[in-house]
């Protein structure tokens, strides 16, 4: 059955840690990474950072081919990086194992990572690994949180899965709501019904592989 654990580790311990290097109270969340060319392409916000510094920081590091800015606004920056990611690291140890990074938050000290690995025994050779190399990680929780065919993301699809991003992150949950359904569905392209079924279903999804699962199966 797949396992979720929670954990930090060293910002200097981790590849993404060392290349998108901050400062000060600045901090970054991984987006999402997309696999292209069998290379894994994080999409990483910026929150309070300074602009000049980051970008010339990264660009530096010798296994970056480009850092790319998608979007600004109100003090956020989502850059796209595409890094040469071959070598041998804490990532590709946790990709190695069938592991996926679900999500990641970065600060000038520490990383913040949720990872899914597909048995027990993958999060076991995993913590192998990082105590063979005398990595510092603290486990804060280890669960058994979905069915054991939701897959990596509690039984959504991608396109779900981005909706509902995108919904909970323009406020289309908040009260009042900071978007229509209109407005939310302009942003896909879609009619207000299909964005009304697509967010049904995968809220519906995230209860069946989350809040239904039956604890005596974990």
């Amino acid at each position: 059955m797949a396992v979720i654990v929670e954990l930090t580790v060293p910002a200097d311990a981790f590849e993404l840690g060392q290349i998108l290097r901050v400062e000060g109270a600045t901090k970054i969340t991984l987006e999402t990474m997309v696999p292209l060319g069998g290379r894994p392409i994080p999409f990483v916000r910026v929150h309070n950072g300074t602009r000049n510094a980051f970008e010339e920081t990264v660009r530096d590091h010798p296994t970056v081919t480009e850092l790319t800015l998608v979007n600004s606004h109100d003090g956020e920056r989502l850059y796209a990086l595409d890094w040469d990611s071959s070598g041998a690291s804490l990532l590709q140890t946790i990709l190695g194992l069938g592991g996926v990074l679900l999500s990641a938050t970065g600060t000038t000290d520490t990383w913040s990572l949720e990872l899914r690995f597909p048995t027990h025994d993958a999060l076991s050779e995993f913590q192998e690994y990082y105590i063979d190399q005398n990595i510092q990680v603290s486990i804060k929780h280890i669960y058994n949180p979905t069915k054991p065919d939701a897959g990596p993301w509690f039984g959504l699809s991608p396109t779900q899965r981005e909706t509902l991003i995108h919904a909970v992150e323009s406020g289309y949950y908040s009260l009042p709501r900071e978007i229509s359904t209109q407005e939310l569905a302009d942003a896909f392209d879609v009619s207000d019904q299909a964005i009304t079924e697509r967010l049904r279903r995968g809220i519906s999804a995230l209860v069946q592989n989350t809040l239904l699962v039956d604890p005596e199966q974990d």
